[in-house]
């Protein structure tokens, strides 16, 4: 096999403003970091136009019976598993409409594996295992940019069909070459060489927060600023649904208490019935026909 070569990567290259941190004070040492991550945010910054275009035409797909999957190993692997499971209860969609899949399957999720992520071959595997279509979007997610398994997966989603989109974390990678929308915060050396979990591993997180949330969004799961599709499962989520309903509305929480009952705890279903003043199966004809958007739905009603 070719021996790697990682001299030239940003995300191995040695922090000359760190060389000193096992030496200084504590606070000092976790101002360094704090410092340090301050530049997350400007490099991500730089990629919002590309990630804006990933997030529309990820929700085109998904209109059309689409999937968001996204695929990785290690650090970058986690970040995809854990971004894909957060969205069914937050946002009440299936768990198999957002999935991630890290090298190694789910042992890896909790124990490195860290072999698993030079075979291009299993992550074919994987992706075959999902019968991906061409309404499905996977998102290779790569700190170095230069991993095989999430080259393989590219390359085969992309001979589906599928759309593709890199996240990395250095410029002209071997990874990005394989994706339709490359997107790539260059974050700069990290605070332990080589560590792409710490400043890296940050600005995975905030664009796979964007493109998740932006998705959902364009999905009609939000209603103004308020997670209206979110599951009332547990204590707690029970009284945020309730809160949903009063902030939306201006009832109050006996109120929309009564409405969710109606409803199942349906939040959208409730903030929709008391909104349009329709009742329960007026209100989930309508909502259906606008695809679970409260806003068009209510719009539809005001013009007529």
């Amino acid at each position: 096999m070719e021996s790697l070569n990682l001299k030239n990567l940003t995300t191995e290259s040695r922090n000359e403003t760190t060389i000193n941190i096992d030496k200084v004070s504590t606070l000092e040492m976790v101002k360094i970091m704090n410092d340090e991550d301050k530049k997350v945010a400007n490099a991500v910054e730089k990629e919002l136009p590309k990630i804006a275009r990933a997030i529309d035409m990820i929700a085109e797909r998904i209109h059309r019976g689409g999937r968001l999957i996204y695929i990785g190993a290690g650090t970058s692997g986690r970040l995809g598993v854990l971004d894909a499971s957060e969205c069914p209860p937050t946002y009440g969609v299936s768990e198999e409409l957002v999935q991630g899949i890290i090298a190694g399957g789910k042992e890896a999720i909790f124990r490195a594996k860290e072999g698993a992520e030079d075979s291009e071959e299993l992550a074919v595997e994987d992706l075959k295992s999902k019968n991906i279509t061409e309404n499905d979007t996977i998102i290779g997610l790569a700190a170095s940019g230069r991993t095989p398994y999430v080259i393989g997966g590219l390359r085969y989603a992309d001979q589906i069909g599928a759309l593709t989109v890199s996240v990395t974390c250095n410029e002209n990678s071997d990874v990005a070459k394989e994706a339709y929308i490359s997107i790539a915060p260059v974050v700069g050396p990290e605070v332990v060489t080589g560590s792409t979990r710490l400043k890296s591993g940050t600005a995975q997180k905030l664009v796979l927060n964007m493109i998740s949330t932006g998705v959902m969004i364009k999905l009609g799961k939000v209603y103004g600023n308020l997670m209206v599709d979110l599951r009332a499962t547990n204590e707690k989520l029970i009284e945020r649904a309730k809160g949903i309903v009063c902030k939306a509305t201006g009832i109050n929480m006996e109120e929309a208490t009564e409405a969710l009952n109606k409803t199942d705890y349906d939040v959208k279903l409730a903030i929709f019935m008391i909104l349009s003043k329709l009742n329960k199966d007026e209100a989930r004809i309508k909502l259906d026909k606008n695809k679970g958007y409260i806003a068009k739905a209510l719009q539809e009603i005001d013009n007529k």
